[in-house]
């Protein structure tokens, strides 16, 4: 599982639109195979050639990074949901993947600057059934745990799709991958996680509903903690406990506690959460307690991270902080890790949640996040000892960079995701690009589409690919997509009609589509595709064999690719696509 090498330049929605029961019955897993997503016999299948992706972010240009600073987020796009672990001088990380396929990425750092993707924690269809489920179903808020006790690294995460719901998976050696098939764990509810004592007894805690009845408003949940047999994982039948009704104070009707974690300090488990929703009311609150039962009382001053309570008008702001996970350094240092979102100047979240850090102040009796309630700058001081490379070998980039793949059949890169499935039943990488296979589905199916994504990982951006490719029929469409869901996209691409060829623009909101722009080419084959944004504004581009890029469609709004307005928990990507199953329909 380890990261590919590639080339470096430079450098509310809230839980409560989603009923969970719904979304436990409606994502219901089908074993629907290859075959029955292949398209017809003989499709034409498009190469895929000179990926080169450029962000040019206005912060970071007006922000160099200072020495011994580094960039906060660590991961920029929709890496949701950071859990974070330590064993030895090795740090694991890993965050929300939804449909994506495969599942969970994970990173590994030796210092918390500079990080390396290792690949997928589920990248086996055996681990992960999410081929009908809506792009915002699918795997939330994954926890990862190293157990001294038994020397093995544990993922807790639940699975809205193919009933699953609550899992485990397990692997002696992340760096090696080799992560178990899931364990089905026997509870309901989200955000599961882990908690190993000083004795070796686990615990389990996670989010659920009020006991039956006892729901006093919307948005209403507890914190339940469970014995947890190591040995069986499974949770330990009768042992359910509300350890927290609420929130900090239930009299404020606080909504969505989730996302729990305990940690052991001075004696004492301390129980960190988020609370508010993971959007504009997102925070992280801590309580404290003598045993991981509890009871836990909150501390005197929460939340202790938000942005909440800002000038909503201050400059480069960062809002929806919470959903965090601590970790301790080998030398007594705590940081923490974090979502949160960088709107655009329509206010607007294009990039999705996003991975953040900041030191954690732990002197004290309480965990405080340094600079957690003031507004959060683009860069902190690194850790002593480290030294900045994230522009340099296979770190994973931050800040404004060109990430290039000339698809030279190398492997791909672990950044590119599928939705639904293996990327490997529609991929085929040779020494001269990369062939997609067209799916007999096109992207508005909540079935595995072919298509390539990368995440938008920036407010300003280019990516342009070259692409050779000429339909045989109306059916028959290759190009680029820009994507938030299967119900909020951009389609560029070229197709037939009759006997010409087009290259067309296509709009879906709310899964009604409509042609922005069509124009009429020469010949088809060799052709270059671009999608720019500043900020709000998006506009398509293309080249016929080399010349110079024209617009097609002049300027359009990029609404539809944030979650503000399409919903849902997921950033916007950009798809290398194909299909053989077309609905474009030429004017």
């Amino acid at each position: 599982m380890q990261s590919r090498k590639r080339k470096f330049e430079g450098k509310t929605s809230i839980w409560s639109c989603f009923l969970l029961t719904t979304l436990f019955a409606s994502c219901q897993y089908t074993n629907s195979s290859a075959e029955d997503n292949g398209g017809r016999d003989g499709a034409p299948e498009p190469l895929f050639q000179n990926f080169t992706y450029t962000g040019t972010d206005k912060i970071y240009q007006h922000n160099p990074l200072q020495d011994g600073h580094f960039y906060s987020p660590i991961l920029q796009g929709c890496y949701p949901d950071p859990s974070i672990t330590r064993k030895g001088d090795d740090y694991y990380l890993v965050a929300s993947s939804f449909v994506m396929f495969p599942g969970v990425p994970i990173f590994h750092s030796n210092d918390l600057v500079n990080w390396k993707q290792i690949g997928h924690v589920l990248d086996r269809e055996s681990q992960l059934k999410v081929e009908t489920a809506g792009i915002s179903a699918g795997i939330y808020a994954p926890d990862i745990l190293y157990n001294r006790h038994n020397d093995t690294f544990y993922m807790i995460t639940t699975q809205i799709a193919s009933g699953i719901g609550n899992m485990v998976v397990k692997t002696k050696d992340p760096l090696q991958g080799n992560w178990s098939d899931p364990i089905k764990l026997n509870f309901g509810g989200i955000d599961p996680a882990l908690f190993f004592d000083d004795d070796g007894k686990g615990y389990v805690i996670h989010n659920d509903a009020p006991d039956e009845g006892k729901e006093l408003y919307e948005g209403h949940r507890v914190i339940k903690v469970w014995d947890y047999d190591v040995e069986k994982d499974q949770v330990i039948a009768g042992t359910d406990k509300i350890i927290v009704d609420g929130g900090v104070d239930i009299t404020q009707k606080p909504i969505w506690i989730e996302a729990p974690h305990i940690y052991k300090r001075y004696g004492k488990y301390y129980l960190m959460c988020a609370e508010g929703g993971t959007g504009a009311n997102h925070s992280e609150v801590v309580f404290v307690s003598d045993s991981p039962r509890g009871p836990y009382k909150p501390a005197d001053k929460n939340p202790i991270l938000s942005q909440r309570h800002l000038d909503k008008s201050r400059p480069n702001p960062v809002e929806w902080a919470g959903h965090a996970d601590l970790v301790e350094t080998p030398s007594g240092d705590w940081y923490g890790v974090f979502l949160a979102i960088r709107p655009n100047e329509k206010n607007r979240v294009n990039t999705g949640r996003e991975t953040f850090i900041l030191p954690v102040d732990w002197s004290g009796e309480w965990p405080i996040f340094e600079g957690g309630m003031e507004p959060l700058q683009p860069s902190i001081k690194m850790p002593q000892g480290a030294e900045n490379r994230m522009d340099t070998d296979d770190f994973f980039p931050n800040g404004n960079f060109t990430f290039v793949d000339k698809f030279e059949g190398n492997g791909l890169d672990d950044r590119w995701i599928a939705l639904r499935g293996p990327r490997e039943k529609f991929v085929e990488e040779g020494t001269h690009g990369l062939i997609i296979k067209p799916f007999d589905v096109n992207i508005k199916a909540q079935k595995p589409i072919s298509t390539l994504f990368h995440r938008q990982q920036h407010a300003t951006f280019s990516a342009s690919v070259d692409m050779n490719y000429k339909p045989e029929t109306e059916s028959d469409l290759a190009g680029l997509a820009c994507v938030q869901s299967e119900t909020f996209h951009y389609v560029f691409g070229v197709t037939k009609s009759g006997a010409d060829y087009y290259l067309v623009l296509e709009r879906t909101e709310k899964g009604e589509s409509s042609v922005i722009a069509q124009t009429k080419l020469a010949e088809a084959g060799k052709i270059s595709l671009k999608v720019e944004a500043r900020g709000d504004d998006y506009q398509f581009t293309y080249a016929v064999d080399g010349g110079d890029f024209e617009n097609l469609g002049g300027t359009v709004s990029g609404d539809i690719l944030s979650t503000d307005v399409a919903g849902g928990f997921t950033g916007a990507m950009i798809g290398l696509y194909a299909t053989s199953a077309n609905d474009i329909h030429i004017n």
